[in-house]
C-alpha cells in the first residue's frame, strides 16, 4: 500500500460519518414491554422523585427557638402542708427551661428538717444491735448522713445506725395516690415558636397571621377543630401521646412535643404551617420498670422560731415536657432540576437494551432479528434469501 493511499484512508476515517440504523419490529409483545417500562420510568419520576421527594427544589434544615407559658391553679388540703395553693411559680420547674419544661403532678413533703442527729432509715446496712455495728465518721454515697457510732432505736422493735443529717429524714417509700396535683391535666401552656431558613430568607412562627390577642386568649388546640391554635391542655397532650394523665401523673414521665416544619416555599407562604404530635419519651415497659417515671428532689429553706435554719424537703414527681423542633424546606432551583432531568432520560434509554435482550433471548424469531439488527427490515416482505443479502455495512463496491 502506497503512501497516497495510506493518507486517503486516514482522511477517509477522519471525516467520515457513522449512524445507527435501527430495527423496527412490529411484535406487539416487543412493543407491549417497550411501553410498559417507559410507562413505569414516567410515573417513578413524576410521583415519587417530583411529587413525593421534589428534587427539582433545592432544600434547607430549620433554625428554631422556643418559649413557653403555662397557667393554671390548684388548690389542696394535706395532713402533711394543710391547706395551699399551687400557683404557677411553685408546680413549674424551672420557671424557664430551654424547649422543655416541667410541670410537678406529685410531692412527697418532709417539712421541718434541721441539720441534727436522729436515726436511719432501716436497710441491709444500717440495722443494728449494737454501738459496734456501727462506725463513726462512715459516710456512704447512697446513705443520709454521717454515722455517730451510736445504735439507736428507730421504732419499737427495730434499731437502726444514727446518722448525722437533715432530720427527721425523707421516707419516700409511700407515693401518695392519687397524685396530689392530678388536677394539673387543666393547665395550660403556650408554645411560642420563631423558625427561620436561612437559605431562603424565610422566617415564620406559631402564632399565625390570622391569631390576635383576643383569640390567643380563649383558644385551645385541638387537631380537628383548631389545630393551629398554639395553646394546648396538658391532658389533651398526653392523651395524644396515648397515656393516662391520672396514672403518668404519680410518677411522673417524659413527652414530646414534635413540631414539623416541613414547607413547599414555591407555594404561597400560607400554606406552610406547622403541624403537631405527641410522643411518651421515656420507657414505661412493665418488663423493665425499674426507676420508673421522672423525679427529682429540691428543698425551700427559711429560720425557725428559735432562729435555727430549718428546710422542706420536697421530692418532685411530674410530667417534663420536651419540645422538638423539625423540618425542611424546598424551592425550585435550575441545578437540580436539570440533572434530574438527564437522570430521567437515561433511565428511559434502559428501555431500548431491555427490550433487545428479550427479543434476542425469548423471541421465537430471535436469530432471523440477530443477524438483521440495525436495518430496517420488514419480514414478510423480505423475498431475498438471507445468504444472497448483502450485510456489508458499506453495502457493494
Amino acid at each position: 500500500m502506497g503512501c497516497k493511499d495510506c493518507c486517503s484512508n486516514c482522511l477517509r476515517c477522519l471525516f467520515g460519518y457513522e449512524t445507527p440504523v435501527k430495527l423496527v419490529i412490529n411484535n406487539k409483545s416487543v412493543g407491549a414491554l417497550f411501553r410498559l417500562i417507559q410507562f413505569l420510568v414516567i410515573t417513578y419520576v413524576a410521583v415519587y422523585v417530583c411529587w413525593i421527594r421534589r428534587v427539582y427544589q433545592d432544600t434547607d434544615s430549620v433554625v428554631s427557638s422556643v418559649s413557653t407559658k403555662v397557667k393554671g391553679n390548684i388548690l389542696t388540703n394535706s395532713s402533711v402542708a394543710g391547706v395551699h395553693v399551687w400557683d404557677v411559680s411553685e408546680y413549674v420547674i424551672p420557671p424557664q427551661g430551654e424547649n422543655s419544661f416541667f410541670v410537678l403532678t406529685n410531692v412527697i413533703l418532709t417539712p421541718g428538717q434541721t441539720q441534727s442527729k436522729c436515726p436511719e432509715i432501716p436497710g441491709k446496712l444500717t440495722r443494728c444491735d449494737s454501738d459496734s455495728d456501727c462506725k463513726e465518721g462512715l459516710n456512704k454515697v447512697r446513705s443520709n448522713g454521717v454515722q455517730t457510732g451510736r445504735c439507736v432505736q428507730y421504732s419499737d422493735t427495730i434499731k437502726t445506725c444514727e446518722v448525722q443529717a437533715w432530720c427527721p429524714l425523707e421516707n419516700d417509700t409511700i407515693v401518695p395516690k392519687p397524685a396530689i396535683l392530678g388536677a394539673a391535666e387543666d393547665f395550660t401552656v403556650l408554645i411560642k415558636n420563631n423558625i427561620q431558613y436561612p437559605k431562603f430568607n424565610f422566617r415564620k412562627r406559631n402564632i399565625l397571621q390570622h391569631i390576635n390577642s383576643t383569640y390567643l386568649k380563649n383558644c385551645t388546640f385541638d387537631r380537628k377543630t383548631d389545630p393551629h391554635c398554639p395553646v394546648f391542655r396538658l391532658g389533651d397532650m398526653v392523651t395524644e401521646a396515648g397515656e393516662n394523665f391520672s396514672v403518668m401523673a404519680l410518677k411522673g414521665g417524659v413527652i414530646g412535643i414534635f413540631i414539623n416544619w416541613n414547607c413547599d416555599l414555591d407555594l404561597p407562604e400560607r400554606f406552610c404551617v406547622p403541624k403537631y404530635t405527641f410522643s411518651r419519651l421515656d420507657n414505661k415497659n412493665p418488663e423493665n420498670n425499674v426507676a420508673p417515671g421522672y423525679n427529682f428532689r429540691f428543698a425551700k429553706y427559711y429560720k425557725n422560731n428559735e432562729n435555727i435554719e430549718t428546710r422542706t424537703l420536697i421530692k418532685a414527681f411530674g410530667i417534663r415536657f420536651d419540645v422538638i423542633v423539625f423540618g425542611k424546606a424546598g424551592k425550585f432551583n435550575i441545578v437540580p432540576t436539570i440533572v434530574n432531568i438527564g437522570a430521567t432520560l437515561t433511565l428511559l434509554n434502559l428501555a431500548n437494551p431491555i427490550c433487545d435482550w428479550f427479543m434476542l433471548t425469548f423471541m421465537k424469531d430471535r436469530a432471523y432479528y440477530a443477524k438483521h439488527k440495525f436495518m430496517h427490515l420488514n419480514q414478510n416482505a423480505d423475498s431475498v434469501p438471507l445468504s444472497s443479502m448483502d450485510t456489508s455495512p458499506y453495502g457493494t463496491q
